[in-house]
């Protein structure tokens, strides 16, 4: 019998079913998802709804987790891993910058996926070519982050994942002294009109993402915020501190000119942008019991704000 995944819907605006689940499950194909819809396999509310159907923040969507479509070709390769928990059903790891999750465009190995394979005899199957993968940390960004070990317990955290029951919190270093202290963004993130290899914050077809931030410590010019992201859009933190006008210490993609003109004096520069996942609270997938994990910062990030705690000199 197939796995199901539940899902809360968390939008701001109405959004079409098909539209919504594309964006929401990013390992599994449109043309899945259009075929589950068209044969009624996708449930909103308990009613089976078409693909056009709109759907609307708080209903609860119920969908087929699909077998793998390819067959998984992944190289095991021996990538020291940061294991921080394990159990019959899930790892825990401390994720290092500059690995990049899973093969994509333009990386075929060296990838987290290729030392999963590698350390660990069983992962889900789930996630296809991304064996184990619930959820992602962009290439630079360090911390927590879960990996499925089966595919019921793959289907279990995604679900929670989606359904708004997972706490992610993340430490940055951002430029300049944000006034307020803390507050909230929301706004729409959406891939950029003419550079596809950025986001972009209110634009006209992104999807609602909503972030909430505190300053922990202030420099002289740039400061130590933790991050609470109640939904989870590509690059999100980056966009949103970019959109503030105060954008991560060390990300060259959102920071401009500003951030470029600071490098030039900044003896110091990070090489990826100093963002940590520290804190990660979710229901076990099994017992349904609430895991909680905190990491503080590696010696790189903390290496940068000893840095800034001085700078300028």
């Amino acid at each position: 019998m197939k796995e199901h995944i539940k899902l809360t819907v968390r939008t701001r605006w109405p959004e079409r079913l098909d539209a919504y689940l594309a964006d929401t499950l990013e390992d599994v194909s449109r043309t899945k998802i259009k075929a589950f819809c068209k044969n009624g396999l996708v449930r909103v509310d308990g009613v089976p709804r078409k693909g056009s159907f709109s759907v609307q923040d708080g209903q609860v969507i119920e969908t087929p987790l699909p077998e793998p479509e390819v067959e998984i070709d992944i190289i095991p390769q021996n990538i020291p891993l940061d294991v921080v928990y394990e159990d019959p059903h899930m790892i825990v790891i401390n994720k290092q910058a500059g690995l990049v999750v899973h093969p994509g465009a333009g990386v075929k190995d060296t990838t987290l996926v290729n030392a999963l394979v590698y350390h660990f005899n069983q992962l889900s199957q789930s996630g296809g070519t991304r064996p184990g993968i619930v959820h992602r940390l962009d290439r630079g960004t360090t911390g927590l982050m879960v990996v499925a070990k089966t595919d019921a317990a793959h289907a279990a955290l995604t679900s929670a994942w989606q359904s708004g029951e997972v706490t992610k919190v993340y430490q940055a270093l951002v430029w300049g002294r944000p006034d307020p202290e803390s507050g909230e963004v929301e706004s729409r993130i959406g891939r950029h009109p003419t550079d596809r290899k950025r986001m972009t914050a209110n634009t006209d077809n992104g999807r609602f993402a909503h972030s909430r931030y505190k300053v922990v410590e202030l420099y002289p010019e740039a400061a130590r915020v933790n991050i609470h992201i109640l939904t989870g859009r590509t690059h999100q933190i980056r966009v949103h501190m970019a959109h503030l006008d105060h954008p991560v210490v060390g990300d060259a993609l959102y920071g401009g000119r500003r951030h470029m003109a600071l490098v030039k004096q900044f003896e110091a520069m990070p090489e990826y942008p100093m963002l940590h996942a520290g804190l990660l609270k979710f229901p076990h997938p099994k017992s349904g019991e609430e895991m909680g994990f905190k990491l503080v910062p590696g010696e790189a990030f903390e290496k940068i704000a000893n840095a800034l705690s001085v700078w300028p000199y």
